[in-house]
């Protein structure tokens, strides 16, 4: 028997326990895992890039991912019908590929040449037979970056990205996915950046993609300016706009992309809610700014060591985004924890009329970006 329809309204609205809290901050950019975990992604042609690092702190542990994605070792080699195999490769993969990104809790980040994105997947649905939010968001943005990377290597001249369509067809290729041979039901917002510039003599522009709460904040170092940053969209309080089970919204539809023209050594986060209904804008570019500043005076500490054979860390160069990242999940996390904080989702809960105090403790993921022209 099918399990009842439950609304993915009814999920966001659900409070889950807040036992079992996992701190996990990862070294992402320099570590072998998630370099492995990216080796498919192509490299880029076009003359900027993205030097990228990211922070992540769980509220739990993710749940393992279930089969076909990754299968599990059986129990026995004397099985007959074992396919298991020691030195197989136990990254998860789909339709023959690795599964491209990392996995936070239930949110999912990216870090590629071109592209990177943070979703937020909705954790209430851990509580549910056949619920995998983590999968969810995962999925959407490997699906995602795979569309974009395969899309712009065919274009030619003066090709105008469309990240949109991208992700409509992430959408539907994570329906397909998670329908058969067994379903997996959930939901995610989605936040992605593609850096196209198809020509040196052109400006770099980015296209930024947004479906939810998580947020794309562009930073231009010089002069502490916000150059741009992404809305939230919201059904009501703390139920955004997101992609998957019983949830109405569609890219398509309810997607929106912006524009943003950049220029060389600015600053891209793509963050889910964990940060920004924990600290102020003002916060996160002083956060941000602080901790470019003790980069390039080698003022790191131990995490500033994988930058130290760099030839410059002028603009967080040699590992600097990953400790600028590490740095705002540190900071948003110490509100995230604090009972008795102010915190932007206190103000927003209280001009909802609800009676609350403190941060919101929640999956905090981080992706830092800088744009970079590419030598030569």
């Amino acid at each position: 028997m099918r399990e009842p329809a439950i609304s993915f309204l009814q999920l966001r609205a659900t409070r889950l326990p807040e036992g079992h809290i996992v701190s996990r901050l990862r070294r992402c950019a320099s570590s072998s895992a998630a370099a492995a975990g990216n080796a498919a992604a192509a490299r880029s042609r076009q003359p900027f890039y993205f030097e990228s690092g990211c922070g992540l702190f769980a509220k739990r542990q993710s749940r393992p991912f279930p089969p076909p994605f990754l299968s599990p070792p059986s129990g026995s080699f004397s099985e007959p019908l074992s396919t298991h195999n020691r030195s197989r490769d136990r990254r998860p993969e789909v339709n023959g590929k690795i599964i491209r990104g990392l996995t936070n809790g239930d949110d999912a980040v990216l870090m590629e040449e071109n592209f990177v994105g943070a979703d937020d997947g909705v954790g209430a649905w851990s509580t549910r037979p056949k619920g995998h939010a983590a999968l969810w968001s995962r999925l959407i943005l490997h699906f995602w970056a795979l569309e974009a990377e395969q899309q712009l290597d065919r274009c030619t001249g003066h090709y105008m990205p469309k990240p949109v369509e991208y992700l409509q067809h992430a959408y539907e290729q994570t329906i397909q996915a998670t329908a058969s041979p067994n379903e997996w039901l959930g939901t995610t917002t989605a936040c992605g950046v593609i850096l196209h510039c198809p020509s040196p003599s052109s400006h770099p522009q980015l296209y930024v993609t947004n479906l939810g709460d998580s947020q794309v904040l562009v930073i231009r170092p010089r002069g502490q300016q916000v150059l741009y940053k992404s809305k939230e969209q919201w059904h009501w309080f703390d139920c955004p706009r997101q992609l998957g089970t019983n949830s109405p919204d569609i890219p398509r539809e309810n997607a929106v992309m912006d524009k943003v023209s950049v220029q060389e050594n600015d600053l891209v986060l793509a963050m889910t809610d964990g940060v920004i209904d924990n600290l102020w804008e003002h916060e996160v570019v002083q956060n941000v700014m602080d901790s470019l500043r003790k980069w390039e005076a080698g003022e790191a500490g131990e995490a500033g060591q994988a930058g130290q054979a760099a030839e410059s860390r002028e603009g967080g160069s040699g590992g600097g985004m990953d400790f600028v990242a590490k740095e705002l999940v540190k900071a948003a996390r110490v509100i995230a924890e604090d009972p008795f904080a102010e915190s932007p989702f206190m103000e927003r809960a209280v001009e909802e009329g609800l009676a609350m105090e403190g941060g919101k403790l929640d999956d905090i993921s981080v992706v830092a970006a800088v744009c970079r022209r590419r030598a030569g």
